[in-house]
């Protein structure tokens, strides 16, 4: 007979820009929490019901529209608290609505956490702690949740399978995001699987061999 994996992790994509918004659980206690949360929120919430799970917390990369638009509706209707991101997020999260009407929609809210969150913090699911890294560039206060007995990464929009966050918003710096990509995320080895905001998973390997904007042979070249 099989064991239990000890974890297991559901991906809803949501909001027109096809955000990842991941739903993580520990298989033995059943307690979940919800990364990301942007949009669509009945969606979330029947991922939620389907397998019988219990959310604790929401988790928040970082304040962009897509990533944080449906977390203060998904906490008032589960009654559970939104932890992240950095503090330096929150111009972004005063601004979802206005940033949502900029392209043409009407959805979201503008997000008020309960707890930021700072570089060293932890934050747990059922008996399992992740790290908090604060990786600035895409944003200023964006975080990473990383766990490295699990081999787990949630990395917003840092980094994503062949390609890295952009810096084009106000107050990105492309330094900075590289910065945090090779001295905050390489440190916890090639074998680190991460879900990326959009797109497919990776690993930190995988991109260190292959991401042409941040490869070992690309920053080598521009060291």
């Amino acid at each position: 007979m099989n064991a239990i994996p000890p974890i297991q992790l559901a991906v809803v994509q949501v909001t027109p820009f096809q955000q990842n918004c991941s739903i993580l659980w520990d298989n033995y206690t059943k307690d979940a929490i919800i990364v990301d949360p942007g949009g669509d929120v009945e969606n979330i919430l029947k991922v939620l019901k389907d397998n019988a799970v219990k959310p604790k917390e929401i988790w928040i990369t970082h304040g962009h529209l897509d990533h944080a638009g449906g977390a203060m509706e998904l906490a008032r209707k589960l009654g559970i608290k939104i932890i992240g991101p950095h503090i330096d997020d929150k111009f972004w999260l005063d601004q979802i609505v206005s940033s949502w009407a900029r392209y043409g929609y009407n959805i979201g809210e503008d997000c008020t956490p309960d707890v930021w969150l700072n570089d060293g913090d932890k934050v747990s699911v059922g008996q399992f702690e992740f790290d908090v890294v604060h990786c600035p560039g895409h944003t200023p206060g964006h975080v990473a949740f990383i766990n490295k007995e699990l081999g787990l990464a949630f990395v917003g929009d840092l980094l994503f399978a062949g390609s890295i966050g952009r810096t084009d918003f106000p107050k990105g710096n492309h330094a900075d995001l590289l910065k945090s990509i090779t001295t905050k995320l390489w440190p916890y080895g090639n074998e680190i699987q991460f879900v990326p905001g959009h797109g497919p998973m990776s690993t930190f390997g995988n991109e260190r061999a292959n991401n042409p904007f941040v490869s070992d042979e690309v920053m080598k070249r521009q060291a």
